[in-house]
């Protein structure tokens, strides 16, 4: 057999969809990949994946990982709670950067979001603070900030296809993105490895354009099943009166503490763009919002309506 010409690299948070895709991208490019998984999990890796059997928050269970040359990192808080996202989102990250120093690999590829570029929940502070840790560790590095991905612009699809209206916050034309597929993301993460323009950089990065507002994603939504476009318009101050109706109970119960995060999360999202944001401004500019890949969000829709396409929203699911 031939000897591989890429690299070995470690990859973590290969068992969600982000980053079984990248699994996937860095086999076609050549690479051997080394994937940590939880206890259990190692089965939900793609084949041809090396398994690892680890706690990130764990840092003597990943010395089970042996030699690996690149790090490409897509951890990432399954719920957002407070505590859980301090635990990946920074200690985990941490964990791995350490791991990744001793081993003198590089470059190391972190996976984090867009909306970190105006933090106000707590997921979005630990990924801050691991992006400043990472960019001072004297590592070579990629900070790849992804806009919305097509499995949280999906979560109504099930009520579009049982006849329900499109649910929109406000006029339904507050936000916009520029969603980009698994895939996509996933070719442009395997791209850092190599490419040394990109390396070094925080990276701002959607799929093809143009910016969609909830309103044409709720449009598209419904062409993709054939049907008449329905809206409902959800005020935004609905969500502001549950937020502070939780926030409440959360002085005495930590499981409606985290409940009133998630509903600030959902806010959040409701209420702000997932594009480049201009601090001069103080607006957001899709022009400014570098683009990559092929697949749109319509198109997505259209597969998932075809049954080509499936989303398992899990702890994500909203509507």
């Amino acid at each position: 057999m031939a000897e591989r010409q890429g690299r070995r690299v470690l990859l973590a948070g290969g068992t969600g969809t982000i980053g079984a895709a990248t699994a996937r991208a860095l086999l076609r490019a050549g690479h051997e990949v080394v994937a940590l998984a939880r206890p259990g999990r190692a089965g939900a890796l793609p084949l041809g994946v090396e398994p690892v059997e680890a706690d990130v928050a764990e840092p003597s269970s990943l010395r089970a990982v042996g030699r690996f040359d690149a790090v490409i990192s897509c951890l990432a808080s399954r719920t957002g709670a407070p505590a859980e996202a301090w635990a990946i989102e920074h200690r985990a990250q941490s964990n791995l950067l350490a791991l990744a120093r001793e081993a003198g690999a590089a470059p190391f590829v972190l996976l984090s979001a867009i909306c970190v570029q105006k933090p106000l929940l707590e997921f979005q502070k630990a990924k801050l603070a691991f992006e400043g840790e990472l960019r001072e560790s004297g590592v070579a590095y990629a900070i790849v900030r992804p806009t919305a991905f097509f499995k949280s612009l999906s979560g109504q699809a099930e009520r579009v296809r049982a006849g329900k209206p499109f649910l929109l916050f406000g006029d339904g034309a507050l936000t916009a993105c520029k969603p980009i597929s698994d895939d996509d993301l996933a070719r442009y993460l395997v791209r850092c490895l190599t490419d040394a323009s990109l390396q070094g950089r925080i990276l701002p990065i959607g799929g093809p354009g143009p910016a969609l507002t909830p309103r044409q994603q709720g449009e598209a939504l419904f062409a993709a099943f054939g049907m008449e476009p329905r809206f409902r318009h959800v005020p935004v101050r609905m969500m502001d009166a549950i937020i502070g109706g939780l926030s409440l109970g959360g002085w005495v119960s930590r499981a409606m503490a985290d409940k009133a995060e998630f509903a600030r999360i959902g806010r959040y999202y409701a209420t702000e763009s997932m594009l480049v944001f201009d601090p001069r401004t103080g607006r957001y500019d899709a022009d400014a919002t570098p683009e990559t890949g092929n697949e749109t969000l319509p198109d997505f829709y259209r597969r998932l309506a075809a049954g080509e396409a499936t989303v398992d929203l899990g702890a994500h699911a909203v509507f």
